[in-house]
């Protein structure tokens, strides 16, 4: 049985703001159009959907977000991302190629920073075997965003994150001069100081990290402690 996605489309066609929109597409640099719709009021109509038409099933998930994925404003792909954070219960391993093709189709910082560590991160730590199949390959991807991702799985883990893997991945792409991925090097590492801060100071320290990715990751560190 298909899900009919339609409604929550022509919703969002009926609260177009055309002020918003550019606002948002200048922020975005241009990658996609917009409804204009802001993240609350888009939440609240995914709500709305949900609470009449349900959730679908997870056979229904694919044809959902490839609906929502191929449309032009990026208010969809975000509601996408809203149905799979709604629908974690029904998640498997047959979901992960639908998420890997999330990550290099339509690629923007907002969705691969949803998908890596929400979808990706959750179905990794749930079925460890993925990992060799996905985010070892994605690591030396000549696509950066599924490096990006590789990066970026395990950012909510705190005290399961795989330190080995996850320092292994980074020495991976110290040389990368890609912006997002000097930026996600620095962020994971940030996070992970959280919950293992002297062993993040020293990897800082004994490595030759890129200086953005250097900078982003003592933040957390800097501010609570001196280095």
């Amino acid at each position: 049985m298909s899900f009919d996605i339609r409604p929550l489309i022509t919703a969002f066609e009926d609260h177009r703001n055309p002020e918003n929109a550019r606002q948002m597409e200048q922020y975005m640099r241009n990658q996609f159009p917009f409804f204009g719709i802001k993240s609350p009021e888009r939440q609240e109509l995914v709500r709305t959907f949900i609470n009449e038409y349900g959730l679908p099933d997870a056979e229904q998930l694919h044809d959902v977000v490839n609906v929502l994925w191929e449309q032009p404003q990026r208010e969809c792909q975000a509601a996408a991302l809203d149905m799979i954070g709604k629908a974690k219960q029904i998640l498997n391993e047959r979901h992960m190629p639908l998420f890997e093709w999330m990550i290099v189709t339509k690629s923007w910082w907002d969705t691969v920073d949803t998908i890596a560590p929400n979808s990706c991160g959750l179905l990794f730590k749930n079925t460890p075997h993925l990992i060799d199949s996905y985010a070892e390959n994605w690591i030396t991807d000549k696509n950066f965003w599924l490096r990006r991702a590789a990066l970026l799985y395990q950012l909510k883990y705190k005290r399961a994150t795989d330190e080995k893997r996850l320092f292994r991945y980074i020495l991976l792409n110290t040389d990368s001069d890609q912006f997002f991925i000097q930026k996600a090097i620095g962020w994971v590492l940030r996070e992970y100081s959280k919950t293992a801060p002297e062993t993040v100071r020293q990897f800082i320290h004994e490595h030759d990290l890129k200086p953005l990715s250097k900078r982003e990751g003592l933040k957390w560190l800097n501010r609570h402690s001196t280095c």
